[in-house]
């Protein structure tokens, strides 16, 4: 965070942070686990959230051994949709799509709320605009350190949210809001999707992605580190399977192939993963027991950055 210069600095830079996430900023993401060699010390995080949903993985750090069983059984008795006490490969699936679809809508509805300031069910680029970045519209960000940063980010946005708005009218609908939020889950965002990666991880400004750009997105090594093998590993990736036309780059269909796979399904991917490393009896099927017997694993990991679900009733399979 950087050093703010006024008290108006702050009130920017606490505009920014309620306004766009700042993984919502950036769409390209970490690979998918099922993408390479699966290391636990790399992936637990991952799995976690997946099964539980992001806010829940919270939440059950913050309980007891016995709260987080608890807790956990009551999830596993809703995935279990036919009730015979096993989670199928089939029930996972459909359970992290739908926290996927769940974490969408909720995060929608939730920065709707923060910008549709005329309540007239509508989100205008003005009022988007003027409430993230209000004070410093006529300013040009002189108060801020790296100001070139909030003009990019400034410039970035606008681009984004005139590519979501498909019918030109500077005002954006539920839908339109929602792939401004989301644009992975767009088909009419794909290119953006893309340049937005590419700008990301092309330090050097040449429009393509080498291999120390696309690790250096991932890994930065520490002194006297030793470097992971999943590094060594999304290192070969990058060569044999991203790079498709060997020339040492990703262009930005390559990028294109690499972030938006069309025939991947990544719920199918994490499903299968956690069902890999839980199912001890290698039945093809999750117990109850099984699950509570990984419950660190479950509790330091990750297989779904998909949102929050409460055990109460009110979260509707």
């Amino acid at each position: 965070m950087m050093l703010l210069n006024s008290l108006a600095s702050l009130y920017f830079l606490a505009a920014v942070a309620f306004a766009v996430p700042a993984q919502e900023k950036r769409i390209h993401h970490q690979p998918d686990l099922s993408d390479h060699a699966h290391d636990d010390a790399h992936s637990f995080q991952y799995d976690h959230e997946a099964f539980l949903g992001k806010e829940e993985a919270k939440t059950f750090d913050q309980l007891t051994p016995e709260e987080s069983k608890d807790r956990l059984a009551k999830i596993v008795d809703r995935i279990d949709t036919d009730k015979d006490g096993y989670v199928s490969h089939g029930e996972l699936h459909y359970w992290i799509k739908h926290r996927q679809r769940r974490y969408i809508e909720e995060n929608v509805n939730k920065h709707w709320k923060d910008y549709d300031k005329n309540q007239d069910d509508k989100i205008s680029w003005e009022e988007y605009k003027n409430t993230t970045y209000g004070y410093y519209l006529g300013e040009e960000f002189d108060d801020i350190d790296d100001k070139e940063t909030y003009k990019s980010m400034l410039k970035r946005d606008e681009r984004r949210f005139k590519t979501a708005d498909r019918d030109s009218d500077g005002i954006a609908t539920h839908e339109e809001f929602t792939a401004f939020l989301h644009p992975e889950e767009f088909d009419y965002m794909k290119d953006l999707v893309i340049q937005e990666t590419v700008e990301d991880i092309d330090k050097n400004g040449d429009g393509k992605i080498n291999l120390e750009e696309y690790i250096g997105d991932m890994y930065t090594a520490e002194d006297g580190e030793s470097e992971p093998d999943w590094v060594q590993t999304e290192k070969k990736h990058f060569s044999e399977i991203r790079d498709t036309n060997k020339d040492g780059y990703l262009d930005a269909d390559e990028v294109g192939q690499w972030v938006l796979p069309g025939e991947v399904d990544h719920a199918d991917n994490e499903a299968k993963h956690l069902i890999h490393e839980t199912d001890t009896d290698k039945d093809g099927r999750l117990s109850l027991p099984e699950i509570l017997d990984k419950m660190d694993f479950i509790k330091t990991s990750t297989m779904t950055d998909y949102g929050g679900m409460r055990v109460d009733g009110r979260d509707e399979l």
